[in-house]
């Protein structure tokens, strides 16, 4: 059982997680009390509200006041845009929602970055001070170390939230919301708060005041994507992470060539299985409640070329970085320089999102010259036109993703050049049968992952649509048997969802 103590306090060692039993019995408890009161929008929403704040609570402790600044500054921003009647007050308020959002963001992903950059170009010794720990220890005594910076929990997807927002407004394509209560609920909506999908003002908004409405095949459809995301995330992501990947990025030296190899294609279904797992369960979880969340990945191991992998992969992150980034840096329209200028532009900066480190910057260089070759190769060579053709297609852009997952999964540079030269010089062929002997059910799981993973999307729509139309004491009894088999299969620790980090 559990204490009131470890329901209401912020533990840092358990932030609250959707793979945990205690979020099941949460959300079951809220979601009994929403039925009562679901067909009242204003009571509803206020509830759904409250909730979302105290789940970000449970995530984030003290970073809690951090969400509830952003709501506030964008909330202002956006009627200062609006009522604004000239273009330079407009801009104005606009640059405090940049500077606000961005600095925000900067401070907390990017100082150690940026301090240890100039310690190392200026040879001098400053150390990075935590400013908010500063004011807190002055203000309210609290024992903050103030120079411990830690990244709160989802600050970079609600962050591009609230500055679409903004930006929306300026641009003419969105009204304020009327209500601090209706864009609080916006910008802290619990399912995709901490690791998304990046939903648009435009996008959800309006559903705010909509009434309750969940058909039966609606609600199948929800619980349907809620087990597939575990599944995806306890079943293969966590079991492939502990027991193999985890293991060989963390000493690639001592495994041979083939070892890092499995482990370059492990990771590669494991953040796919463990960020889609994710992005699964929120837009289940808010289907249940009555809202549609954007669609965020859409089988992107299945593309035929890097531009197509970013039309499938994070699609709300791809998108926004097109929309508010690359289009205002002029996008294709200033000629083939500046297009090619600003693919790189958009991608360097789409590394930098994920992280404040070197190996973060380049693996967005190389999916900027990536997409920036096949802009040029596209336009004289179309490999699409037979079906090998294809499928070579699929294979070459599948191992350049690959590759680039090293850096995102490698700890520095050096362990990425240690597995690249490994591959390459020590692949041990002769001790292939005896390392998948060994290692059995972890490439067991790695390959029905990728075998799921590209099973054509008719057939994934048909075996949904069996769960979603079948009586509902079947539909109790699947979930069930696969709540149990993944609590059976589940580490000892729990994981976090690896975009947690960033």
């Amino acid at each position: 059982m559990f204490s009131w103590e470890q329901i209401f306090n912020y533990s840092a060692k358990q932030p609250l997680l959707f793979n945990q039993y205690f979020f099941l019995i949460l959300f079951t408890v809220m979601f009994a009390g929403y039925t009562l009161i679901n067909k009242q929008v204003r009571i509803r929403n206020l509830y759904l509200l409250l909730f979302s704040l105290f789940f970000y609570y449970k995530c984030s402790g003290f970073y809690f006041f951090l969400l509830l600044f952003s709501t506030l500054v964008d909330y202002g921003v956006g009627f200062g845009i609006y009522l604004a009647k000239q273009k330079w007050k407009k801009r104005l308020y606009l640059y405090i929602s940049l500077f606000a959002n961005i600095g925000l963001l900067a401070f907390f992903k990017y100082s150690y970055f940026f301090v240890e950059s100039v310690n190392g170009w200026l040879g001098t010794n400053l150390e990075a001070v935590n400013f908010l720990a500063v004011f807190a220890n002055g203000a309210f005594g609290t024992g903050f170390d103030v120079n411990d910076i830690i990244l709160p929990v989802g600050i970079s997807f609600y962050t591009f939230q609230t500055l679409s927002y903004s930006i929306d407004i300026y641009r003419g394509r969105l009204k304020p919301c009327g209500n601090i209560f209706d864009f609080a609920f916006f910008v802290s909506f619990f399912p995709q708060l901490v690791a998304g999908p990046i939903v648009r003002a435009a996008e959800f908004l309006p559903q705010i005041k909509r009434p309750y409405y969940l058909s039966r095949s609606g609600f199948g459809t929800a619980v349907f994507l809620i087990m597939a995301g575990l599944v995806k995330k306890v079943v293969i992501s966590d079991y492939i992470s502990v027991n193999f990947v985890d293991r060989v990025f963390e000493t690639p030296e001592i495994y041979s060539g083939f070892m890092n190899l499995m482990a370059v294609y492990g990771y590669s279904i494991q953040i796919y299985c463990d960020f889609s797992g994710y992005s699964d369960i929120a837009i289940g979880l808010a289907a249940l409640l009555g809202f549609k969340l954007p669609i965020n990945f859409n089988g992107p191991y299945k593309s035929q070329s890097l531009t197509e992998f970013w039309r499938r992969w994070h699609i709300s992150l791809s998108t926004w970085l097109r929309d508010y980034l690359y289009i205002s840096l002029g996008g294709n329209r200033k000629g083939k320089i500046r297009t090619y200028a600003n693919l790189m532009i958009t991608m360097l900066l789409g590394g930098l999102w994920h992280g404040a480190a070197a190996k973060f910057i380049v693996w967005g260089a190389l999916h900027g010259v990536g997409l920036a070759v096949h802009r040029m190769w596209s336009k004289r060579f179309n490999m699409a036109t037979t079906k090998v053709g294809q499928i070579a297609a699929v294979i070459i852009t599948f191992h350049f993703v690959a590759f680039t997952w090293m850096y995102f999964r490698a700890s520095d540079m050096p362990t990425v050049a240690s597995m690249g030269y490994t591959i390459l010089t020590d692949f041990d062929s002769g001790g292939i049968l005896s390392r998948i002997v060994a290692y059995w059910r972890v490439f067991a799981l790695m390959l029905i992952g990728f075998v799921v993973h590209m099973l054509p999307s008719n057939l994934k729509n048909r075996v949904q649509w069996g769960f979603t139309e079948a009586p509902m004491y079947v539909k109790i009894l699947i979930f069930v048997v696969v709540i149990f088999g993944i609590y059976q299969a589940k580490s000892a620790d729990i994981q976090p969802f690896i975009y947690f980090q960033f």
